[in-house]
């Protein structure tokens, strides 16, 4: 299935860009996601006609991202856990908590935006955690510490 995207789709492409994708990924994500069109001659007809438009609109999500990873920072961030005397943790420390904590401190941040490549953390510690605030175009690394309840 050949699509014409209407925003930049990390490991895919750019807008504008008419790719090939499996069927399934067109139609049951893209497509509804809005992030693709099918490209058909009428859609590609379309898509010619709103490009700025949908230019101006991804260079300002663009622009936000980058403010929003300018106002993150160097954040320190601290959340409390119960632990073991080995400093295991009762339970884990994932992106809900960490989105939670971020969030206390004032800015704006959802679960989707924080990935944990090695899991959900399970020890006592600091880490050091990337923010993917528009897929892979804006990144922020913030310092975590989990400390004993």
């Amino acid at each position: 299935m050949e699509v014409i995207l209407l925003e930049r789709v990390s490991k895919l492409g750019d807008l504008g860009s008419k790719v090939r994708v499996k069927p399934g990924f067109g139609r049951n994500y893209l497509i509804p996601m809005g992030k693709a069109l099918p490209a058909t001659r009428r859609n590609t007809e379309l898509f010619e006609a709103k490009r700025s438009e949908l230019e101006k609109m991804a260079n300002q999500r663009l622009e936000e991202a980058r403010v929003r990873a300018l106002a993150m920072e160097g954040l320190k961030i601290a959340i409390e856990a119960h632990a073991g005397e080995e400093g295991r943790l009762f339970g884990s420390v994932g992106s809900h908590e960490i989105v939670r904590a971020i969030k206390e401190l004032g800015h704006e941040l959802t679960k989707h935006e924080v990935r944990l490549q090695e899991g959900p953390i399970r020890q006592l510690g600091d880490y050091e955690i990337e923010l993917y605030l528009l897929g892979d175009e804006v990144t922020v690394k913030v310092q975590l510490s989990v400390i004993a309840a």
